[in-house]
């Protein structure tokens, strides 16, 4: 039932992605991001969505699991496209009663359909070819300026590494306590919409108690192992920045410029 949700997993591997710097990568992941958001043309997303493929395929990462990533967002998808078809003025395409889509809508429909897509698929990638350790450090690193205002750079990096951690743990103990409620007789798809959230009840409370009997168990470890934050703490891998980290940021301004250039010149 959620076997499909691949957020916050690690795909081992040796690629180029996999050997970057993870400052490196975060870094480009938000200014990818941020430039997703400034395109409002179709054909301007053309370039980051090339940039992307070459992106996966250099990252070795089975295109199943570049998939799966983004089929869980189908249905904010979908409903996302159909407000923008419907609620957006314009020329009329046809109209059903009191519904009344606009070309215009199924063009903003289509630009954020491919927004999210690219969205989900690049920080997909992040987290597939970036371990948590090294994630953890890596956002201890870049929030470490904020340290001289007595910022907890080292305690937020670890409660963000941790809770991406944890999220294909929870999903495979919910998938399992769905299989046993449903060893029990339980139905979860017939009824109506109220029927089905109440059939969830039996899902969310162990769920809950197993949530809170990890967090004890990792809480009491952290504890044996004397952790007290991030004061005097030594690494067993320090970061590097290597040649290849500054061709991707130079690939990554390439991508910009071209985006600017495109939203200027292309007619759609």
């Amino acid at each position: 039932m959620l076997t499909d949700i691949t957020f916050g997993q690690y795909y081992p591997g040796k690629s180029v992605l996999h050997r970057m710097d993870p400052r490196f990568k975060i870094l480009i992941i938000i200014a990818y991001v941020v430039v997703l958001f400034f395109i409002h043309k179709i054909g301007g997303f053309i370039i980051p969505a090339v940039f992307l493929l070459v992106e996966v395929i250099l990252s070795k990462v089975p295109s199943k699991m570049v998939i799966r990533s983004v089929k869980p967002i189908l249905p904010l998808i979908v409903f996302t496209a159909i407000l923008n078809m419907f609620f957006v003025a314009g020329t009329p395409i046809f109209k059903l009663w009191i519904f009344e889509p606009t070309w215009e809508g199924l063009y903003n429909a289509v630009v954020m359909v491919i927004r999210i897509i690219l969205l989900i698929v690049s920080t997909s990638m992040l987290t597939f070819t970036t371990t948590p350790i090294a994630l953890t450090d890596a956002i201890e690193r870049l929030l470490s300026p904020l340290k001289i205002i007595h910022f907890p750079a080292h305690e937020i990096a670890m409660m963000m590494t941790i809770a991406l951690r944890f999220i294909p743990t929870l999903m495979e103990e919910t998938n399992k306590i769905i299989s046993a409620q449903k060893a029990r007789g339980a139905d979860f798809e017939s009824g109506n919409l109220m029927a089905r959230a109440k059939a969830m009840i039996p899902i969310l409370i162990p769920l809950f108690v197993s949530a809170f009997r990890r967090a004890e168990e990792l809480a009491t470890a952290m504890e044996c192992r004397c952790y007290n934050g991030g004061e005097n703490r030594t690494k067993l891998r320090q970061l590097k920045i290597t040649r290849l980290d500054w061709f991707a940021v130079g690939f990554m301004l390439l991508l910009i410029s071209c985006v600017i250039v495109t939203n200027i010149y292309l007619p759609f």
